[in-house]
Formats: C-alpha cells, structure tokens, sequence
C-alpha cells in the first residue's frame, strides 16, 4: 500500500506546525513602540487555523480608507539560507520586502500572510522561518493571520524551500502619499540599508560562490524593516512621496515623480559590501545604482526645511539617513534621475 505520507507528504507534520503556531508562548503581544497606532490584533476575528483569516475592517476616524496589499519573496536568497541550512533571518527577509513596499503609500500595516513550500518538511526549520516572520510582523504593527505550508515532494529538492509573503494595510484617502505631493525644490532624504536586503542574489551568490563562510554575515543579514521609520516621519513631518529601493536599485525613484519633475542625486560612497561586489564581478558605479540599493533602503521626498530635523529623530530611532538630494523641473528629454 501507498498511503499520502510514503508518497512524501506528512499532514501530522503540517497539524503538529499549525498547534505550535496556535499555542499561548507563541501568541503575538502587542509591543508596538509607537503609541499612536492601534493595537489590530485586536481586530482578529479569526485567525491561524480556519479555512480563511476574518478581519474587522471598521476605521471610523479615516474619511475614505483604502485598502493597500502587497506581495513579494525573496528570491534567490533562499538558495543561501539552505547552504547554510538557517532560516531564522529570511523571515524577516520576507515580512520587510512587503511592509516595506506598503509604507510607500503613507499606510499604516494591519496584518500578513506567509506561504512556506518545502520538500519535506522539517518542523524544527518551519519554526525558524515561522518565528522569523512573528517577530518581524510585530515590529512593523502587522498580525500574522494566517498562512499556507505546502510539502511537495519532487518539486523542491532536499534541503531548498520558497517562501512568498502577503501584507495589507489601510491609509485614509486625503492622507496618502504620492507623485501628487512632490514639488519643485522638495529635498530627497535617504535612509540606510542594513546591505544586500533580499536583492540581486543571482548575482551576488556568483560572486561569493564558494566562500559563502567568509561572508557569511553578509549574505545572511536580513531586510531592514522601515514601518517605524514611516509612522515617525507621518507623525511629525511633512512627507510627499516615499520610494522602497529593491530591484532596479535608484530607477524605483521614479515611480514615486511626477512626469514633470525629475530628482538630482549625489553619488553616496558604497559600503563595503557592495564595494566587494563590484570589485569582483567588474560592473561600474552606474551599474551597480540599478541593479543594488547600494547601501540606500529608503528615499523619502519631503520639504527641505525638515530635512535636518528629520534625521535627527530618525537617528535617535535607531535609523540612519543623509540628505541625497533635490527635486527640480524636468526638460523634456531629460531623465527622472540626474546624478551629480
């Protein structure tokens, strides 16, 4: 006889992963540093464990809220977690990929889903990942609601696994952020990366390719996670537009510019990780801009008379920033991004 688990799929496993994740020391707490923000855990109806997570979605003191969603991975990043059979950081990896990009809207996260596929599954490792993803949700004000493990024999092979996160947020209408904001003689700020993120791994991992060890807090270190960054910036500054730098490195500023207005940025130096990388794969400065964040997680657009201020209470925050450069009137022909 072949039953489901000899043909490699063990669904006690998967119940053993779904009772952890239920269980009371591994229940979410709300221990949000910014006080403003609503505690949403509060809002589950329910959550892990059903066929589908159920949400109040009331926001009576929004106007016209707006739902915003969000979906990412992280590449091929998951192929150097396996190598070193640790996946306690690529959690985070994947809750800041989408946070990350939903922040760039002036919303505010209200809960995440996670999408785990494996081989066979290892419940030691799924609760690595797993307890990665709780942690990261709870820095960035989101609840883990709810999510899919699937063990698929045949395709993933021994040892490799993917994963795909799904975030939603709100932001009230009359308060988004946006290319509808930015103005002539705006300034750009910048706020650093924690390195590589969970970009340009194709590349990266050729590179590094055996002497992973040596570089292993490098390849390993994961995603920084901007929601408080964000909520500190909508609290006390005026801020137009905000650009997530992933894939595409600068050319993600654009996206954020009017057709009519194109930014000019200074050339920053690159931290040493991404300096190694060019090194090695002999690529120029201007390359490296639009494959990399370069060192550059976030660029936020905002009047230049907060700039300094801004950085400041960033820095006590924890986050450092530097003031890239200006926005200014766009000739026709001329690019979105000019570098000086």
């Amino acid at each position: 006889m072949i039953d489901y688990k000899k043909s490699g799929v063990d669904i006690e496993a998967g119940d053993n992963l779904v009772s952890w994740l239920q269980s009371p020391q591994n229940s979410t707490e709300n221990r949000f540093k910014n006080s403003d923000i609503p505690d949403y855990k509060k809002r589950v109806v329910s959550g892990i464990g059903g066929f589908a997570a159920l949400f109040n979605g009331k926001f009576s003191d929004m106007k016209e809220p707006l739902l915003v969603s969000c979906t990412d991975g992280v590449g091929t990043k998951v192929k150097v977690a396996s190598h070193f059979n640790d996946f306690r950081t690529v959690g985070q990896d994947l809750v800041a990929m989408c946070a990350n990009d939903l922040i760039c809207t002036g919303g505010t996260p209200l809960f995440f889903l996670d999408y785990y596929a494996v081989g066979k599954l290892n419940l030691e490792k799924a609760q690595e990942f797993l307890t990665g993803v709780r942690a990261a949700c709870e820095k960035s004000h989101m609840v883990l609601i709810g999510g899919e493990t699937a063990e698929m024999p045949g395709v993933y092979q021994p040892g490799d696994f993917d994963c795909a996160g799904f975030s939603v947020g709100v932001v009230d209408k009359e308060k988004m952020w946006g290319p509808h904001l930015v103005k002539d003689g705006d300034a750009v700020l910048g706020i650093e990366s924690s390195g590589f993120h969970s970009n340009g791994y194709s590349l990266i991992r050729k590179v590094f390719d055996g002497e992973y060890e040596k570089y292993k807090d490098w390849l390993m270190k994961p995603t920084e996670l901007y929601v408080e960054a964000a909520l500190l910036l909508k609290k006390n500054f005026e801020v137009h537009a905000v650009s997530h730098i992933t894939g595409g490195g600068i050319e993600n500023l654009p996206r954020v510019l009017p057709e009519n207005l194109s930014a000019v940025v200074d050339r920053w130096p690159l931290p040493e990780c991404f300096a190694e990388v060019q090194k090695r794969a002999g690529i120029t400065d201007d390359e490296m801009r639009i494959t990399f964040n370069c060192g550059i997680g976030l660029m936020v657009i905002m009047p230049e008379a907060q700039i300094g201020e801004a950085k400041s209470q960033l820095a006590a925050a924890g986050y450092k920033a530097q003031r890239l450069g200006k926005i200014k009137k766009r000739s026709e022909g001329e690019p979105h991004v000019q570098w000086t």
